[in-house]
């Protein structure tokens, strides 16, 4: 739907990726600046989610027009990995500001996870990369639909971590979903990097 309106009015993919940066980066500085509250957290939810939204529908505009460029597809993975590391930062510095933490060792979950993101979306590139210079399409690292695969990734969804930020304005119940999502995306990253060293290895 919103590729479909973009689409319409004259958008182009460019322009719908900085409509999705804007309302993400948006939702990241007020996790860092304002003081954290109920309304807060839907507030930030509301701004992530729909900046997700855009955020898929700039490939969809491309598709569209008649294909993407070179320069948009470097924007879009731009955009997304500054917004995997600003996120779990804004996430530690809103903890250090506003929450009662018994501990700043609390605040290595948010800093880890953002080391965890980076590497995960920095190996999936690199692994499209590498496979792209032997000559294997990208859908080879799927191996097709696996309901079980995609429900084991669910708590490494993007879409299900901007849904946690409902909890931002009860520290000790954000907290613990945060810690656990930021768990699951390390377990994930982990099990993934010895699928991804084990198919490198036999192409090359």
């Amino acid at each position: 739907m919103i590729a479909a309106a973009a689409y319409t009015v004259g958008l182009t993919p460019n322009q719908v990726s900085l409509i999705s940066a804007a309302f993400t980066f948006t939702g990241i500085v007020l996790l860092a600046t304002v003081p954290p509250s109920i309304v807060l957290g839907v507030v930030v939810w509301l701004l992530l989610a729909i900046g997700y939204a855009w955020d898929s529908a700039d490939g969809q505009v491309a598709r569209l027009r008649g294909g993407g460029s070179l320069a948009g597809e470097w924007l879009d993975h731009v955009l997304d990995s500054t917004k995997l590391v600003a996120l779990p930062i804004a996430v530690a510095i809103g903890w250090y500001r506003f929450f009662p933490l018994a501990s700043d060792l609390w605040l290595l979950i948010p800093l880890g996870f953002a080391v965890v993101s980076t590497v995960t979306f920095f190996g999936m590139i690199l692994n499209d990369l590498l496979r792209g210079k032997r000559g294997v399409p990208q859908a080879a690292e799927s191996g097709g639909f696996s309901l079980v695969r995609s429900l084991l990734g669910l708590p490494t969804d993007y879409g299900v971590l901007c849904v946690a930020f409902v909890f931002w304005g009860w520290a000790p119940g954000f907290v613990v979903v945060y810690s656990l999502l930021a768990l699951a995306a390390l377990l994930y990253l982990a099990a993934a990097l010895a699928v991804w060293f084990r198919k490198m290895s036999a192409l090359g």
